[in-house]
């Protein structure tokens, strides 16, 4: 393999290190580049040891190397494309990959909790209210 690295070329590298942030890899060329946190998978990533560990071999892709000699890879677009579900036509990889139906279903549920919560805090306001009143009741108002 040449030398010589191109924007959008796919290589192996190694990776260096891992931070909070992103990944260093070293390519075959001997420098080193970053696969931010967000080039790492297509589903969201809080972690990425939960993905690699240092010394891993990757696939990355080449996204850009600027005149100071940084390099910004991405693992996730070295990926081969599939005609898979996950995948959308225009606009890249979809975020959430269970089925609508699943989806629409946590919407209820997270609106059945909401609504549980605001009569909960209703109650609440309305027994404060009343025990300040007969508080204020009593003394002579």
């Amino acid at each position: 393999m040449a030398s010589e690295l191109e924007v959008g070329q796919i290589v192996e590298g190694t990776i260096s290190g891992i931070t909070h942030f992103g990944a260093f890899v070293v390519l075959p060329n001997g420098r080193t580049g970053l696969v931010h946190i967000s080039e790492v998978a297509d589903a969201y990533v809080k972690d990425i040891k939960d993905y690699h560990k240092e010394n891993d071999k990757v696939q990355v892709k080449i996204l850009s190397m600027d005149a100071n000699g940084k390099i910004a890879l991405s693992i996730r677009q070295a990926q081969p494309k599939s005609a898979a579900v996950g995948t959308r036509e225009h606009g890249g990889p979809r975020r959430d990959h269970r089925p609508s139906h699943e989806r629409r279903a946590q919407q209820v549920s997270f609106e059945d909790k909401m609504q549980r919560f605001m009569r909960d805090s209703e109650d609440r306001l309305q027994d404060l209210r009343r025990n300040t009143d007969s508080k204020r009741g009593g003394r002579g108002a």
